[in-house]
């Protein structure tokens, strides 16, 4: 298969699944402490069925709709590895990683409102992220024309891992995984590869995306601090100068691009926590649960491969 389908699928598919987390019943539970209540309440069967059945719903017509959407048009062939680990400077691989990490979020938030006790709702949360994950795997492992693909595993294992891990021994969120996206001017030399518009570039231009592990600071301070609950420290990842999956390409249709040199970036940033900032409203905490994913532009400091250190007075 071409660059650009084999990185639009992967890209798409970790866009659509964390805009689940938006609609996913209760999600902000996942960070409440009154969600640990409900070990003593027991089950709530019929909000269990109903999670359930809504599992099984979104899993049935989402994987329906990848095969239709990318597989049915391409040949199949058996089940085989391709490795794909030098593709876009392992930035796709955050984006599995992510994308793990918030379906094991979701599922655990489900389960605990289902009253699922917490160890058993981090695990199944956990299995969750890796077991949708790993379907995606395997459509890909049928397919001549992608393949089955060991580092996509091994990021998207490690994205649930970080949920599992920290709920088990803190039984709360203290590093978030998060997303940040801006244009680039790599997108006008390959529209096709990289998009033409903005939300394809949020998609498919790996370029300008960031990913960040921000880590709430009060969490490992005594519980009565006044230290700000929801101020965070971040570091980030990113990549440049990218006009192919593994070396830069001409451009759309044979149009030369420059000889850009592709190269990491690696930040240092503030942030915020939005589930942690204190709100009696149930609007508000639920708009910030679902933005929580993002990184908050802040101030940064870059260092690239290129041998540059930069200050950026608000980067996203």
């Amino acid at each position: 298969m071409s660059a650009t389908a084999r990185m639009w699928k992967p890209s798409l598919v970790s866009t659509w699944l964390l805009l689940l987390y938006m609609v996913i019943p209760s999600p902000a539970k996942a960070h409440a402490n009154d969600s640990l209540n409900a070990d003593t309440a027991g089950i709530h069967k019929a909000r269990l069925a109903g999670v359930l059945i809504a599992q099984g719903t979104l899993y049935v017509a989402s994987v329906t709709g990848l095969y239709f959407a990318w597989y049915k048009d391409y040949p199949q062939s058996s089940l085989h590895l391709f490795n794909d680990g030098n593709e876009w400077m392992q930035v796709d691989k955050c984006g599995h990683a992510i994308t793990a990490y918030y379906i094991s979020r979701i599922g655990y938030a489900t389960y605990r409102w289902s009253g699922v006790k917490e160890k058993q709702a981090a695990w199944f949360g956990g299995l969750l992220g890796f077991a949708y994950m790993l379907n995606i795997e395997i459509l890909d492992g049928f397919s001549s024309e992608w393949g089955f693909s060991p580092g996509d595993l091994t990021a998207n294992t490690l994205g649930s891992m970080i949920f599992v891990g920290q709920q088990l021994a803190w039984h709360e969120q203290r590093f978030s995984l998060k997303y940040s996206f801006h244009q680039t001017k790599y997108a006008q030399y390959r529209p096709d590869l990289l998009g033409d518009n903005l939300v394809q570039n949020m998609i498919k231009d790996y370029n300008g995306h960031s990913y960040w592990i921000s880590g709430n600071i009060s969490s490992f301070l005594p519980e009565h601090t006044r230290f700000p609950k929801w101020l965070n420290i971040a570091v980030g990842y990113g990549a440049e100068g990218m006009t192919g999956a593994f070396s830069n390409t001409a451009g759309h249709n044979g149009q030369p691009v420059p000889e850009y040199r592709r190269y990491r970036k690696f930040f240092l940033s503030v942030d915020v926590d939005l589930t942690r900032i204190p709100t009696k409203s149930k609007v508000l905490r639920g708009i910030f649960t679902v933005l929580s994913f993002i990184k908050i532009p802040a101030p940064a400091l870059e260092y690239n491969t290129l041998g540059q250190f930069k200050v950026h007075p608000f980067y996203y």
